[in-house]
């Protein structure tokens, strides 16, 4: 499934795309038909068609991982040489180097009910912009001040 949303990626217009195959088995997950093999392939040419599909999107959200982490990094270069940002959702605790080297956005973390979504202060979600080599943590942007 695609949508275009405006409050996953702070100032970005991201196409989110759900990736089936989760290994996650997070207690409340939102989506568990995802750890089922579902959906069609996300290959380049989809990736090519959605993003002509959507204009003004600035940003493509893998939303999990699926089970190759390399065919995933290959998709996120191929985003990027698109001109958009790549960003990815997963619920992992933490990520391989070539993730931060091939992502924008990464958020981290199992959702764990008892400490809320990225908007709570006391998530133990995060998500970090990446740049020019540096991780900044932005999980504060979805905080109500």
């Amino acid at each position: 499934m695609t949508s275009v949303v405006l409050e996953e990626i702070p100032d970005r217009v991201s196409l989110a795309v759900d990736i089936s195959n989760c290994r996650g088995n997070c207690i409340g997950c939102h989506s568990p038909f995802l750890r089922q093999d579902i959906g069609e392939e996300l290959t380049p040419g989809v990736i090519d068609s959605l993003a002509a599909d959507n204009f003004g999107v600035n940003c493509f959200l893998f939303l999990g991982e699926g089970r190759d982490p390399s065919a995933l990094l290959d998709l996120a270069r191929h985003v990027r040489s698109l001109g958009l940002d790549a960003a990815l959702y997963t619920g992992r605790e933490t990520v391989e180097p070539a993730f931060w080297e091939a992502f924008d956005y990464i958020k981290l973390g199992p959702y764990r009910s008892e400490c809320g979504p990225l908007d709570s202060r006391t998530t133990n979600q995060r998500l970090y912009h990446v740049a020019g080599g540096r991780r900044e943590d932005i999980t504060s942007r979805f905080w109500r001040k």
